[in-house]
């Protein structure tokens, strides 16, 4: 294998969006021995998150600064069994303009200057979406593979992968089969995200582990390996529906085997945590994670993206009282 770019090349190419938008992973063939050391250490994971958000602190123009980059990595998502095409219209207009403009205005920045990362719904409405967004350049997300639970039919699933991207979803979230990761049948579930690869042609896959159900770190860590080496663009922590979505622990985790996959490959690969991220603190945390442990090109939208609805409500309180020295009502900043 030829010797990896550094990584801090990589994140300079970034930067200058030399690599705007990173090139596909093209997945390597299954090796079970890239597993045979991945054990993780809870405690020394929970010592490690612990200190997020003690020994770096975020203040006034920097705080806003960082609370507008967050923005432009949400993937802002409706996934209710109650959506409708009105709904997901008015997401997609608040995807085009996220901060209220006179918000942006007096913070120095132009009103169409910031859009949302990405607009995540059921397939069902992945064509009004596309629709919705047209000229933006804002992708819709897809999820897909029976989500949440993932337990349909393996044809059906890459059937509704297919369909999404004849509907113009350029990301597909899918849901891997909890059961391989429970019973360590990691090549049936890299066999599966390789299919779901394919399905998705030149659409990016975010794989999401479901990590609220999977049970141990050990077990995220082998997972996010193997969804990695099966193709997957991105890993997701949660579908937002477990009794436990993203943490700091499982995120830790998740980011340190992209790191390793890094350095195996030289392929870099997006994270996105889902579920809970939903104030301006905790996302101002998790972007200080990203810093720290993978550099400052996981910082932008290509390698980070948040799963979230009721976060943007609170950024933009956030930045109103930056700018104006008062807190607002949440109803003054609805999401759709």
């Amino acid at each position: 294998m030829p010797e990896a770019p550094s990584l801090s090349s990589s994140v300079i190419a970034l930067r200058r969006g030399v690599a705007a938008h990173p090139e596909r992973n093209p997945g390597v063939p299954f090796d079970a021995a890239w597993l045979d050391g991945l054990r993780v250490n809870q405690s020394a994971v929970e010592r490690r998150t612990a200190t997020l958000g003690t020994r770096r602190t975020v203040k006034k123009d920097a705080q806003a600064a960082w609370l507008l980059k967050a923005v432009t990595c949400i993937d802002l998502t409706t996934l209710n069994g109650d959506d409708t095409e009105g709904r997901v219209r008015r997401l997609c207009a608040k995807a085009r303009q996220p901060v209220r403009a006179d918000i942006l205005s007096a913070l120095g920045i132009a009103p169409q200057a910031i859009t949302t990362g990405a607009v995540c719904v059921y397939h069902r409405f992945v064509a009004a979406a596309v629709d919705a967004l047209q000229g933006s350049g804002i992708p819709v997300a897809a999820v897909s593979t029976g989500f949440p639970a993932g337990l349909i039919p393996h044809p059906l699933k890459l059937k509704e992968i297919e369909a999404s991207v004849a509907d113009g979803a350029q990301e597909i979230d899918i849901v891997v089969t909890r059961e391989h990761v429970l019973t360590g049948n990691w090549q049936a579930l890299y066999n599966e995200v390789r299919d779901f690869r394919a399905a998705c042609g030149p659409a990016h896959l975010k794989a999401i582990l479901a990590t609220g159900d999977i049970r141990t770190l050990s077990n995220v860590a082998r997972a996010s390996m193997v969804c990695m080496m099966a193709g997957a663009d991105f890993i997701k922590t949660s579908t937002g529906k477990e009794g436990v979505n993203a943490t700091l622990d499982v995120s830790l985790v998740m980011v340190r085997m992209i790191r390793d996959y890094y350095e195996r490959t030289g392929v870099v690969i997006g994270f996105k945590p889902a579920g809970g991220v939903s104030s301006a603190k905790s996302v101002l945390t998790y972007q200080i994670l990203m810093k720290e442990e993978l550099g400052r090109a996981w910082l932008e939208p290509e390698l980070f993206r948040i799963g979230a609805s009721s976060l943007l409500a609170d950024i933009e309180r956030q930045l109103e009282h930056h700018v104006s020295g008062r807190y607002s009502a949440f109803n003054r900043h609805p999401v759709a």
